[in-house]
């Protein structure tokens, strides 16, 4: 890079940024969800202590796999772990001492300080789909994701009221080099919204180039003294962690960035067809995922992650929205909570190929889950379809338009003077009715969640306006949402650097789509 870092945060630097931060429009976001209700538990303290002895035992009996990282090998190796080959034997009670010095809660900034998160405790903080090759909308239907959808996504995702970050991989844009469009991904996070976003998992490079962009973006002290990314490493359920992965982590890990520990499991393929099987590898695995990344940094901010479906054992496909995967997600917030680790599980999954009655219910399911179940971050909130193989326009809107549900039904039951209505049941007495007396009045503009999509009118009126299905319009507030997008304001300099970083990184490799 011909430019360092600068070694200070930076917000503006002139009359240039000056002009942009007053000439910007400032969009609605719902502050993250701080639950007033209580935690939904399936499992008894002896179901935990089962549970957890069995997680110990696969640990120090069975093993784990670190492949192709001969340098975890020797982390292992030095914390007191057996190493045999590529198989760790972590002793009992190791693993679960080194997840001791993980934060419960850690902050991760915005460029915009409003837009700030807090992942832990009672909080919830809502991120949009992630990964799918593929896109849909109700004009061109289903096709290989491009760079422009991305961008569309980020955009929708800035504009939604609900969404409280920006996400990662919300597409993966192929007509982009694989070995370069985690740049041009975290660019668009990075121009095109002002919310958290999260960096690139492909490539230990990529980490790092995700890092160093963070460190234009924010400076390069603020970068080491905070965390300004939250990213997802999968482990390569049952029991293996690939070098690939752990690589991007190690450097996450060493730059104070928030990792999600995620075992990726499909009951009855990667962990057994039982709840309290499933369980067991999934404690295991994300005890030996966190226990590592102390390893690497003591202090480092991790989420206990969990992704879970159950299978189809007539077609092997997975499916979504069952009550054996709300058994594993309800159960799994439980051994989260034990360990003091913030939590990540559930969103907007479904099998449907189509946003229609079968995702809606899947995806309501799944969402509710997320909520009782006392996720702290909850990717692929909004815009899943397919089994995560599609990103959907039309139910990225409807989606989010519903995780409005989430932050009313968190608030609670209001129960002061104004909530218990006393003075409205007085006026009002036997025989009258509420709509007119005082309290109406001076509550009825908050007083119930509305959506922003979905149609209450008439009959008669539904009809005169075209019959629009749910589908029809999602399509049309994707338009409206796309046409109102503004850019937030971003220091020209710091935008200029970023790009100049992203131009010299892409000219100094020959594509590779492999």
């Amino acid at each position: 890079m011909s430019d360092a870092p600068v070694r200070s945060r930076r917000r503006g630097g002139g009359g240039a940024a000056r002009r942009a931060e007053r000439t910007a429009v400032s969009v609605e976001t719902a502050k993250y969800i701080e639950r007033n209700v209580p935690n939904y538990e399936v499992l008894t303290e002896d179901a935990l202590d089962v549970i957890e002895a069995n997680a110990e035992t696969v640990l120090a009996e069975i093993g784990v796999n670190f492949v192709e990282n001969p340098a975890a090998l020797q982390r292992w190796k030095d914390a007191g772990a057996e190493v045999d080959g590529e198989r760790v034997r972590i002793p009992r009670g190791l693993a679960k001492k080194l997840c001791a010095t993980a934060p419960s809660e850690y902050v991760q900034h915005a460029r915009n300080p409003d837009r700030n998160v807090v992942v832990g405790g009672k909080n919830l903080v809502l991120a949009p789909v992630y990964g799918p090759p593929f896109v849909r909308d109700i004009a061109g239907g289903r096709r290989y994701a491009t760079m422009a959808d991305f961008e569309k996504f980020v955009k929708l995702g800035y504009m939604s009221k609900w969404l409280h970050h920006s996400g990662g991989t919300v597409c993966e844009p192929t007509d982009v080099a694989v070995n370069k469009r985690h740049l041009d991904m975290l660019l668009a996070h990075m121009v095109y919204s002002d919310k958290p976003f999260m960096g690139s998992v492909t490539e230990p490079s990529r980490a790092q180039d995700s890092v160093e962009m963070c460190e234009i973006l924010f400076g390069e002290d603020f970068v080491q003294d905070n965390t300004v990314m939250t990213s997802l490493i999968n482990i390569n359920s049952p029991l293996t962690f690939d070098g690939i992965m752990m690589g991007a982590m190690e450097v996450f890990a060493r730059n104070n960035q928030a990792s999600i520990i995620s075992p990726f499991i499909v009951g009855g393929a990667m962990a057994p067809v039982s709840v309290a099987g499933t369980l067991t590898q999934v404690l295991a695995e994300v005890m030996a995922g966190v226990a590592y990344s102390q390893l690497v940094r003591p202090g480092a901010p991790v989420v206990f992650g969990t992704f879970v479906t159950s299978i189809d054992m007539n077609s092997g496909a997975p499916t979504f929205g069952t009550p054996e995967a709300a058994h594993i997600t309800y159960g799994a917030g439980q051994l989260a909570r034990r360990l003091g680790l913030p939590y990540r599980s559930a969103g907007s999954f479904c099998g449907s190929k189509l946003p229609d009655a079968q995702a809606a219910y899947e995806t309501a399911n799944s969402l509710q889950m997320g909520l009782l179940s006392g996720v702290n971050f909850m990717l692929h909130a909004c815009g899943w379809l397919e089994g995560g193989l599609v990103a959907s326009f039309e139910k990225f809107v409807m989606d989010a338009d519903q995780l409005g549900t989430l932050h009313h039904f968190a608030k609670g039951i209001d129960l002061d003077e104004n909530g218990q209505a006393m003075d409205a049941i007085e006026e009002v007495g036997p025989g009258g009715h509420y709509l007119g007396c005082a309290h109406t009045q001076a509550n009825f503009k908050s007083a119930f969640w509305r959506s922003d999509l979905l149609d209450y009118k008439p009959f008669e009126t539904w009809d005169e306006e075209g019959a629009r299905d749910t589908q029809t319009l999602a399509a049309a507030r994707v338009e409206k949402l796309l046409a109102d997008y503004r850019q937030p304001a971003l220091d020209p300099q710091i935008e200029s650097r970023l790009r100049a970083y992203v131009a010299e990184k892409k000219a100094s490799m020959p594509d590779a789509f492999t």
